[in-house]
């Protein structure tokens, strides 16, 4: 396995110097950063499944000449799958980069592009190798420098700046509340290694462990997007190129779901008080909701996919939360279904999540517009592309046979099999979190119904989409991939349950993996076969056979199947697109049935003929959504810092006398201090 961690070390840093060696040759650079990257991600694909499947974890250190700093890794099992999913995440997007660069040509420099996405997978794979707090945050700030460069490749927009400099600041914010997570760690062991964390020569107090809990809530939970820490993925998703977006949005928000494991399951050895896992499940339930509810008033398409990256990471911590929850009253089995239900989803929502950001830079791409109001009728011009975005549509939508489905199931059963806590109040307040999730399952099939059906039926409704045409085959092959891996982890739960059980036994101390696979394993159980259980290779087959008996009807009784062409009837007017159903008309009733949390604002301009005001000459019709987050937490936050900065800059005077003066007062106050 260390060859491959060489040839994965070695593809990325070719990946890295390679296209800047090259200048002026954008078709070299492109090519030479893909295959270096393509390289690089194989090689983690079969890094960690070995990892999965390896009794004993890897280590691996070499020391620095920086003081408390160890470039210490380990393979272990949880590692190995967080490996396994940026790899195979990042081999599809690499892949699709080396078509969908052309489309930067001119505008971007390649070579930077290549290497530093290069770099960047490199970085988030060092986060979840990594064995030492220091090395840790090293790896985190660097992951959240490249991201940032990545996410302005267009600095020239003002609207990029600003997305960049707001994750900029949130993903700081982040870090500064990891690293005081860690430091409480240091300040107890003596040192960063990960090891010491696990197991301290004299425990954290009880105070103190619930401040790392809160601390890694919110650092982690500002790069997941947790609400209300969520606000800058709208901004920066939709302005980074498509293939960032993908890793982005896939992945890399992952790492924070690696981290809050990493902590509280393996630091803490699953030792914690309910309410912690109460946090987590009702951060993750209001999440989930949110993140769909906004979702379905976007239009620009990769706006509305970010929104539902916040939906997804909240039905992970629902998996998450509930999981915690048992740990902590030693129900272990059901912790470990939770547990494993969380991270299914997340694998999965890598898969779906990349394949439409995907997609959606293919209609980027093809049509030159994010706003889905513009699109139209590409099912017939990018047929591949409506094939592979419509499984990502019905995977995120948790429809059979796909992975969605499989996974949120399993959420639902550790959610429903509450009953055994002793505590009334989770007995009920876990079947209200599956309530919600059901909701959010219903919105997010509406939200993608509005974006297939309006992107890609119908008319074209712009000359961008009717001039469309279908992407080069390397944006398809990256597209395909990932749809292959939505459909494998829909109906092959068989083989996926045993590699999650491996990350998951050391964690809650059980495998459970002979009590949730039933039949000779072509079954999913909950834990007890009685309560429920699902066979989805069955399912899968079963809506074969239905969909073929449905022909095999059609044939038998409505005679020989044939094309038949006939003019659409438009009420004695020739049908025009201005006709068709809009995505605003498609989620105007469900607007006005949660009017109290879109706070909608309607404006609508009519300008009359001269001649009589019973006729309009032209009507403009807008409506916007109130982002409350913004209004009422962050708006005052800025107003308040503003003025506070405004108020303090006397004292920056532009004298080096006053500034020596500073640092005299401050070296003798905390000499003052230390005595």
């Amino acid at each position: 396995m260390l060859n491959l961690l060489w040839i994965l070390l070695g593809g990325y840093v070719a990946g890295i110097l390679l296209p800047l060696c090259l200048p002026r040759r954008p078709e070299a650079q492109r090519f030479t950063a893909g295959v270096s990257a393509i390289v690089a991600a194989g090689a983690g694909i079969i890094l960690g499944f070995l990892g999965l499947t390896s009794s004993e974890p890897i280590t691996g250190s070499l020391a620095s000449t920086i003081p408390l700093l160890t470039l210490a890794i380990r393979l272990d099992s949880l590692a190995a799958f967080f490996v396994f999913t940026i790899s195979v995440v990042g081999l599809a997007a690499s892949i699709y980069a080396i078509g969908y660069l052309r489309h930067s040509a001119g505008s971007a420099s390649i070579a930077a592009l290549g290497a530093l996405f290069n770099a960047y997978l490199l970085a988030m794979t060092f986060v979840v190798l990594a064995d030492n707090g220091f090395f840790f945050l090293l790896a985190w700030e660097l992951m959240s420098l490249l991201s940032y460069v990545l996410v302005v490749t267009e600095h020239e927009n003002m609207e990029v700046r600003y997305a960049g400099l707001f994750y900029l600041i949130m993903t700081h914010i982040g870090t500064a509340f990891i690293a005081v997570a860690f430091l409480i760690f240091f300040q107890s062991t003596g040192s960063f290694s990960f090891e010491t964390f696990r197991q301290p020569g004299q425990p954290l107090s009880e105070d103190m462990r619930t401040l790392v809990f809160l601390m890694a809530l919110v650092g982690f939970g500002t790069k997941a997007g947790i609400v209300p820490l969520h606000v800058w993925l709208p901004y920066a998703h939709p302005v980074a190129p498509s293939h960032v977006s993908a890793v982005m949005s896939g992945v890399m928000i992952k790492t924070a779901i690696y981290g809050l494991i990493r902590v509280y399951f393996d630091f803490f050895g699953g030792q914690f008080p309910w309410w912690w896992g109460f946090t987590v499940l009702f951060l993750g339930t209001t999440s989930a909701l949110l993140g769909v509810m906004y979702a379905l008033m976007e239009h620009d398409l990769k706006k509305l996919l970010a929104f539902h990256s916040v939906e997804n990471i909240g039905i992970i911590l629902l998996g998450i939360g509930a999981g915690m929850i048992f740990q902590s009253y030693g129900l272990r089995e059901l912790a470990a279904l939770g547990l494993l239900a969380g991270l299914y989803h997340t694998i999965n929502h890598a898969m779906f999540k990349a394949l439409l950001f995907l997609g959606a830079g293919s209609l980027l791409y093809a049509t030159h517009t994010r706003n889905m109001e513009e699109y139209g009728g590409l099912l017939r011009r990018m047929p591949w592309t409506g094939f592979f975005f419509l499984i990502g549509a019905v995977s995120i939508s948790a429809l059979p046979p796909t992975n969605g489905f499989v996974s949120e199931w399993l959420v639902f059963q550790s959610l429903f099999l509450s009953f055994q806590i002793p505590t009334v109040f989770l007995k009920l307040m876990l079947p209200i979190a599956a309530a919600v999730l059901a909701l959010t399952g219903v919105l997010a099939l509406t939200c993608f119904a509005k974006a297939f059906g309006i992107s890609f039926l119908a008319q074209p409704r712009s000359p961008h989409a009717r001039h469309a045409e279908e992407v080069p085959v390397p944006l398809c092959i990256g597209m395909g991939l990932l749809a292959t891996f939505c459909i494998a982890l829909g109906i092959a739960p068989m083989v996926v349950v045993p590699l999650l059980d491996r990350v998951v036994a050391p964690l809650a101390g059980i495998s459970i993996e002979g009590k949730v696979l039933a039949m000779d394993g072509w079954a999913l159980a909950p834990v007890n076969v009685e309560f429920s259980s699902l066979c989805t290779p069955a399912l899968a087959l079963l809506l074969v056979m239905l969909s073929l008996l449905g022909l095999g009807l059609a044939v038998v009784f409505g005679g020989r199947l044939k094309t038949r062409h006939y003019k659409t009837w438009g009420c004695g007017l020739n049908l025009s697109p201005r006709m068709e159903y809009t995505a605003t008309a498609f989620v105007q009733p469900i607007k006005r049935v949660f009017s109290t949390i879109y706070q909608p604002t309607v404006k609508l301009e009519t300008e009359f003929l001269d001649e009589s005001r019973y006729f309009a000459k032209r009507r403009r019709f807008e409506f916007h959504i109130e982002p409350i987050f913004e209004k009422y937490l962050y708006d005052p936050l800025v107003a308040f810092f503003s003025t506070l900065a405004d108020r303090l800059k006397v004292i920056q005077a532009g004298s080096l006398h006053l500034y020596l003066t500073y640092i005299f007062v401050a070296l003798i106050a905390l000499l003052l201090l230390a005595v």
